[in-house]
C-alpha cells in the first residue's frame, strides 16, 4: 500500500460499467492514434473493462500491451472481454507506484484517471518514469464545469453541483481537463514537449440521448455517487429522485443536446 489513497467516486455499479464499456479508441483516444505504431510497448493505466485497451492493442501489435487498474474486480471483467490473442497482460497496480522498471514503455496512456487520483502530479511523474526517451505519455480527462446542455433543466445543474461536491470530498478534481497542462508542467515535463488539445462527446440523437440520460438517471440513484451523497449528507434520497427524473425528462426531449468537454495531453518523454 502506498501513502496515496485513491477513491473512485463512481464506484462499479452496472450503470457505471455500462458507460465504460461504450468507450473505444475511436471515441476516447483519437488524439493518441497518430503516435501509435506496430511493435510499441504500451501501458494502459486505469484500463477499466478493457474496451479502449483492446483497440490500443490492435494498433501496436505485435507489441505487448500491459493494462493496469487498482480494481481486481474490474480487471477480471477486462480479462473476460479482451481475447488472449490481443496480446494484453493485465495487472493490479496503483498509478502512484507502478510496478515496472524505468523506461519500460514507448507509450503510457490514461483515460479518465487523473481526475480521480490522490496526487495527479505524482501520478504523471510515475507515468513519465516508466516511459522511454522518445516515447509519449498521453492523458485525457473530462471537465465537469465545462459540460453544457440544452434545454435548461434545473435538476441537471443540481446534479453537476452535487457531483463536484462528492468528487472533491474524495480528493478528486472533477474539472481535471483544464488542469492537465498545469499538472504536466508541475510533474517536470518541459513546456515545449507538452501538446494540449480538447475534444468532446456529444449526445443529441434520440438513441444517444436516451442512453446517456438513462445511464445517469440510474447512476445518480444506485452508484457510489448516490451512496456517498446520502451517507455524507450532501443530498437526500428525495433529492436524488428529483435529479434522476430530471435526467429522464431531458433524455425524452427531442430538442435535447449534451456536450462533454475533455482536456487531452501528449507529453513527449
Amino acid at each position: 500500500m502506498t501513502e496515496h489513497q485513491n477513491h473512485y467516486t463512481h464506484g462499479f455499479h452496472a450503470s457505471v460499467l455500462r458507460s465504460h464499456q461504450w468507450r473505444t479508441v475511436e471515441n476516447s483516444s483519437a488524439y493518441l492514434l497518430p503516435e501509435l505504431k506496430p511493435g510499441q510497448a504500451l501501458l494502459d493505466v486505469g484500463c477499466g473493462p478493457g474496451t479502449i485497451t483492446a483497440g490500443l492493442a490492435e494498433r501496436v501489435g505485435p507489441g505487448l500491451v500491459t493494462a493496469v487498474d487498482n480494481s481486481a474486480e474490474v480487471l477480471a471483467q477486462a480479462r473476460q472481454a479482451v481475447p488472449e490473442s490481443a496480446g494484453v497482460r493485465f495487472e493490479t497496480a496503483d498509478v502512484h507506484a507502478l510496478p515496472f522498471p524505468d523506461a519500460s514503455f514507448d507509450v503510457v496512456h490514461a483515460h479518465q484517471v487523473l481526475q480521480h487520483v490522490a496526487d495527479p502530479v505524482a501520478a504523471l511523474r510515475e507515468m513519465h518514469r516508466v516511459c522511454r526517451s522518445g516515447g509519449v505519455v498521453a492523458v485525457r480527462d473530462s471537465d465537469y464545469a465545462g459540460f453544457t446542455w440544452y434545454p435548461a433543466v434545473p435538476a441537471l445543474d443540481e446534479w453537476n453541483a452535487l457531483y463536484h461536491r462528492v468528487a472533491r470530498a474524495n480528493g478528486g478534481e472533477p474539472d481535471a481537463g483544464r488542469m492537465l497542462r498545469a499538472w504536466a508542467l508541475a510533474a517536470g515535463f518541459p513546456a515545449e514537449r507538452v501538446e494540449a488539445s480538447s475534444s468532446t462527446w456529444c449526445f443529441a440523437a434520440d438513441e444517444d440521448r436516451g442512453w446517456w440520460g438513462g445511464m445517469w438517471a440510474e447512476r445518480i440513484l444506485s452508484s457510489g455517487i448516490a451512496d456517498q451523497a446520502v451517507r455524507e449528507g450532501f443530498a437526500t434520497r428525495a433529492d436524488l429522485d428529483r435529479i434522476s427524473a430530471g435526467w429522464r425528462a431531458w433524455a425524452a426531449d427531442e430538442r435535447g443536446w449534451f456536450s462533454v468537454l475533455h482536456g487531452e495531453l501528449i507529453c513527449r518523454a
